[in-house]
């Protein structure tokens, strides 16, 4: 019997070099949004009780919200989600509202708080939902998690609340969050959109997210290794929030030693433009979406003719573009909500191979201590 390998490493050398997790958890996201799906399938009949009527009053305001890594999953669903659902959807950290609740919470509005938590124990989403409770008088709360006994799952409770559990492997033991963020954008998109609807397209997405870890690994390896030090990801609407993670995921697991930027195609020429030089790669996340699509490659075209990057990669589900690309195959018609899973799965594995590449143990990359996988230190200050 063959040893398993996780993105193209041994079982052994990871384990030497405190990577297991991290790799695993990266591996197993087309599993385990597969297993979402079920369990969104499976508890539907609840979801769509609680939800439905909710949604369907014209008066209703929602929340998308989480701390970290958690709140970014909002940044990527929000827009999708106010076209979808015609209402007022917002993404809100957490550690904005517990901070100033008065500028982010109407007491005569009602408002469905949406909160993401991987661990469910952050002291800022457990005060979120507190504060919500005292600051607006019609509250309705939707937990996203990933563990059972954290805080948070217990926080919603019937009949103005309601927990989505998702699959136990995405409590993510590794300190980045990876497959509990792809499954947590999932669950939110599905449940708020239309648990049905996604049964005939999780096959295509997790067979996506597949053959990005299976076919792109070596190319990323190789970038990795071209040591650069500065990273650039730029995605439209949806995409913004997907490179606001990305280039998370690179700040932690390299302990800051490889500069990250985040922006849109069309924003990054106010100024941020200036962070790329030579040293640098950009990587864009190119949308589906015909007109989006242009001003995508509007910039593209740029970078590549102004030669000040050190390398130029376009993520894209279209063909037809030339150049440096990691093609995604089987979504060239889909929605870009269907693409955040592929699309976050590539600097996820990049930002694991920059880790190695630097020394460092990907499960727990920061050797002083200064971050910790459930954030540490928040005092969450009594309101007058």
């Amino acid at each position: 019997m063959l040893a398993p390998t996780f993105l193209g490493f041994s079982e052994s050398f990871l384990q030497a070099r405190g990577g297991l997790w991290t790799a695993r958890e990266i591996v197993q996201q087309p599993e385990m949004l597969r297993e979402t799906q079920k369990i969104l399938m499976t508890h539907r009949s609840a979801i769509e009780a609680f939800l439905e009527p909710l949604l369907a009053r014209p008066d209703i305001r929602v929340i998308l919200t989480g701390a970290g890594t958690s709140a970014f999953i909002g940044d990527s669903l929000a827009p999708c989600l106010a076209t979808k659902l015609h209402r007022r959807v917002e993404a809100i950290a957490t550690t904005d509202l517990i901070s100033a609740p008065d500028l982010y919470f109407a007491k005569d509005v009602p408002t469905l708080l949406v909160s993401f938590g991987r661990s469910g124990n952050s002291p800022e989403s457990v005060a979120a939902v507190e504060i919500a409770q005292r600051c607006v008088d019609d509250l309705y709360n939707l937990v996203i998690t990933c563990n059972a006994e954290g805080a948070l799952a217990k926080a919603a409770t019937a009949p103005s609340g309601l927990t989505i559990l998702l699959p136990e492997p995405t409590h993510d033991r590794s300190f980045a969050m990876t497959s509990s963020y792809s499954c947590m954008v999932y669950a939110g998109l599905v449940a708020l959109s239309g648990i049905a609807a996604f049964e005939t397209k999780i096959g295509a997405i997790a067979a996506a997210v597949e053959q990005a870890i299976g076919d792109y690994t070596d190319i990323l390896k190789e970038a990795c290794e071209a040591g650069y030090e500065r990273v650039a990801y730029l995605g439209s609407h949806i995409f913004k929030g997907t490179a606001r993670e990305a280039a998370l995921k690179m700040m932690e697991l390299t302990n800051g030693a490889v500069a990250t930027l985040f922006d849109s195609p069309v924003g990054v020429r106010h100024g941020p433009k200036t962070f790329v030089n030579g040293k640098t790669l950009v990587v864009l996340f190119m949308s589906n979406d015909p007109y989006t699509r242009q001003y995508d490659v509007d910039m593209l075209n740029e970078f590549r003719n102004d030669h000040i990057a050190g390398r130029v990669i376009a993520l894209t589900a279209q063909n037809g573009l030339a150049g440096d690309l990691i093609r995604i195959h089987g979504l060239e018609k889909a929605d870009d909500t269907a693409l955040l899973f592929p699309y976050i799965v590539v600097p996820q594995i990049f930002a694991f191979q920059q880790s190695l590449h630097h020394g460092l143990t990907p499960d727990k990359p920061n050797p002083n201590g200064t971050v910790h996988r459930v954030v540490q230190g928040v005092h969450i200050h009594e309101r007058a």
